[in-house]
């Protein structure tokens, strides 16, 4: 097993690492608005903006950048990209854009495509892009569509995402009839295990 160098703890560490992901998302968001290319800003920044409009000290951070675009828009966001310093890479069947030439897949905008499944076995594909709505720098999910996403991709991160939701009062139990016969299931399981 490595050996782990650890860094000094400090609040400015701390805080520069949320710093960089909203550098990230408002630099990678006005390239494509300056471009004119059709994207919205969806999960762990478009939970956290939509848990902002509630209880800012509900908010939770996220370590990456995750943008919905059309395939058809890959060379129009990989143009607008480029110019704003971000490296597109396909990585383990991902597409993504890091955050300069030697940046990490960590430091990067990863991209899920509109009205696709990110995986084969997902009930539903992602949502289009049209799918969303202005926040005040950059364009993101609406609530309907980011609670389709997180139902569909249901991973750890995902319940967690959705807990938050349900907290504020976001989500409740008038979405179950609401949904998709594939994730009612889903958000009924978390609000009957609020806890886990």
């Amino acid at each position: 097993m490595p050996t782990i160098t650890y860094g000094n703890v400090s609040w400015e560490r701390m805080i520069r690492a949320v710093e960089k992901v909203r550098e990230r998302l408002l630099r990678a968001a006005g390239a494509l608005d300056r471009k004119g290319v059709p994207y919205a800003v969806a999960d762990g920044n478009a939970v956290a903006a939509w848990v902002s409009r509630v209880d800012e000290a509900a908010v939770r951070n996220t370590q990456d950048v995750d943008i919905v675009v059309r395939r058809a828009d890959l060379p129009a966001a990989t143009a607008a990209l480029a110019q704003a310093g971000f490296v597109y890479r396909r990585v383990g069947g991902v597409d993504l854009f890091l955050d300069g030439e030697n940046a990490r897949a960590r430091d990067a905008v990863h991209l899920v495509f509109a009205g696709e499944k990110v995986r084969p076995e997902y009930p539903l594909p992602a949502p289009d892009v049209t799918e969303s709505e202005q926040a005040a720098d950059f364009r993101m999910l609406t609530l309907d569509a980011l609670v389709r996403m997180k139902l569909t991709s249901f991973r750890d991160k995902d319940r967690t995402h959705l807990r938050d939701l349900i907290e504020v009062g976001l989500l409740d139990r008038d979405w179950l009839d609401r949904l998709p016969p594939a994730l009612a299931p889903r958000l009924r399981q978390l609000l009957d295990t609020p806890e886990g």
